[in-house]
């Protein structure tokens, strides 16, 4: 029973669906970032090299064959072209990641820099900020006697 009852407070207390959120909002951001990728990104550069399909890029290491009993030998290969495909998912996730934070961290600095005006800082911020200035002023005439 100890064991239920730990998964109902976790449960309870939000960490589950705080994961499955997290879950679901990645799983939708990868399929953006796909078509991205895919749609707008790769256009562009198969364009550029002459209708070169990326995906379809491979180093053949051994071709496939049919020996004299009908058999079928499987080719194997090094597919590079998916590897440059992953390379460039993982540069716009990074991009665009290294955006948001920018933005989010942008955002909680003026919430928090108590000088700026734009945003309204809470009384007891303002009341903090002001005993601060006071402080510094009593020192600095202290410093001065």
């Amino acid at each position: 029973m100890k064991i239920i009852d730990e998964f109902k407070e976790f449960a309870i207390k939000g960490n589950m669906v705080d994961m499955a959120v997290g879950i679901i909002i990645g799983t939708a951001f990868n399929n953006v970032v796909q078509t991205l990728v895919k749609k707008v990104a790769l256009p562009p550069l198969a364009y550029l090299t002459d209708g070169l399909n990326f995906e379809d890029k491979k180093y053949v290491l051994k071709a496939a064959a049919t020996n004299g009993a009908g058999k079928e030998t499987s080719e194997i290969a090094i597919y590079y072209g998916e590897l440059f495909e992953v390379c460039i998912d993982f540069l716009v996730i990074g991009v665009t990641v290294f955006f948001v934070i920018k933005m989010l961290n942008k955002l909680r600095n003026k919430s928090h820099n108590p000088e700026e005006k734009q945003v309204s800082t809470p009384k007891n911020i303002e009341l903090l900020n002001d005993l601060k200035l006071l402080m510094k002023e009593q020192n600095d005439l202290l410093k001065n006697k």
